[in-house]
């Protein structure tokens, strides 16, 4: 028999829950913190003293608000000094917006370091001094591949016999060849006589390499081991479907020891920059490392300037993971329409050459998808 009342009960419990759900996400309002939607344009400082054999760089930006449209404001024209604790002084050189070089010097592993930094605005801007801190190379780069997520994990190996490094950082670039679907034989031009015609591509724009870097903070550290071992570190993931693993992908990683205050400030970095989203991510909050503005304390900084050996090691695979790119059938044009057309020209078609194949743009020019038609000068 059917018990009509507890039926009734349990209808009136479930509509509570509803009801007590929606008032609560009713009441849910969007929070804009002041610091988000700032304008004051606060300088970051991104880089660090390479104390190793290979060329320092600092780029000098300011901070924008969330809603911000406009690109990074750079900090051009600045004065970028490091200096050694006992008064030696190595100046950078600026090489493009905001970008500026120290080119490869003997340093002291045992002396400490500090930079300084001189807007045109007249600010000045120093750091701590910070303790070089040495890093083993790199052991072995390995990719494998991983059935569930159908992609390639690209891990680290590295280890200090020693156990003084024990905080690490990375970052990395990869590279990949790739093609694109139809191949273009064919161009139109305008010649002497101010006429149109069809010639021989006099470029290849079939093949072209792109190379991105990433993205994240990526750190590990082995404090909590009793060997300073770092096997098989997961930094990144290249799924199938990127293509990226098709034809031939290079990766090259640049590892860093680090301070444990450097560790300490990427370390929430990282998990103010990537962690937020959900409602267990950590609350936002200001980070600033261990610069400062000489004439005001309050002033905020962005930015850790620490000095350290930079390790670098490459690696190729070709896997053949993936497949040949694939676009709709090209079009057929007549010799006249295919002077006039935007589309890009294939071949010739027909017993009289009297037509032409023609495809978009992202079919036949593999520019179109952020690449270079320069092989790069370390490509195997």
């Amino acid at each position: 028999m059917i018990n009509w009342m507890a039926m009734k009960n349990k209808y009136v419990q479930m509509i509570g829950v509803f009801m007590l759900l929606f008032l609560i996400y009713s009441c849910v309002e969007p929070f804009s913190p002041p610091e988000v939607n700032d304008d004051q344009g606060y300088l970051v400082v991104d880089g660090f003293l390479n104390v190793g054999s290979d060329t320092s760089r600092i780029e000098l930006s300011h901070t924008q608000n969330t809603n911000a449209t406009l690109a990074v404001a750079r900090e051009s024209g600045a004065k970028v000094v490091v200096e050694q604790e006992n008064g030696g002084t190595f100046p950078f050189v600026e090489k493009g917006s905001g970008s500026y070089f120290l080119p490869p010097q003997t340093f002291s592993k045992l002396a400490k370091y500090r930079l300084r930094v001189k807007t045109v605005n007249g600010r000045e801007y120093l750091s701590d001094f910070v303790a070089v801190k040495d890093t083993p190379p790199i052991d072995g780069i390995e990719g494998k591949y991983d059935a569930r997520q159908n992609a390639m994990v690209m891990q680290v190996n590295t280890h200090d016999a020693t156990n003084n490094t024990r905080f690490y950082r990375w970052k990395f670039e990869e590279t990949w060849e790739y093609r694109a679907a139809n191949y273009s034989a064919l161009e139109a031009i305008t010649n002497a006589d101010d006429e149109r015609e069809i010639i021989s591509r006099r470029q290849d724009i079939n093949v072209c390499w792109r190379t991105i870097k990433s993205a994240n903070i990526l750190l590990g550290s082995t404090i909590k081991l009793s060997q300073d071992i770092i096997k098989d570190l997961p930094l990144t993931t290249v799924p199938v479907s990127t293509n990226k693993l098709y034809i031939k992908y290079s990766i090259l990683i640049k590892q860093y020891g680090l301070t444990q205050d450097a560790f300490e400030y990427w370390t929430s970095l990282a998990k103010t920059t990537e962690g937020t989203g959900s409602l267990f991510d950590p609350l936002p909050s200001q980070i600033t490392g261990n610069i400062k503005n000489t004439a005001d304390g309050q002033e905020l900084v962005f930015g850790y300037f620490s000095a350290s050996v930079e390790q670098k090691k490459r690696i190729f695979l070709t896997p053949g993971l993936g497949m040949y790119p694939r676009c709709i059938d090209p079009d057929t044009l007549t010799l006249d329409e295919a002077k006039k057309t935007s589309s890009l020209l294939l071949n010739t078609v027909g017993i009289r050459f009297d037509s032409v194949l023609v495809a978009s743009d992202f079919c036949a020019d593999c520019r179109v998808q952020g690449g270079v038609t320069t092989k790069p000068s370390f490509w195997e």
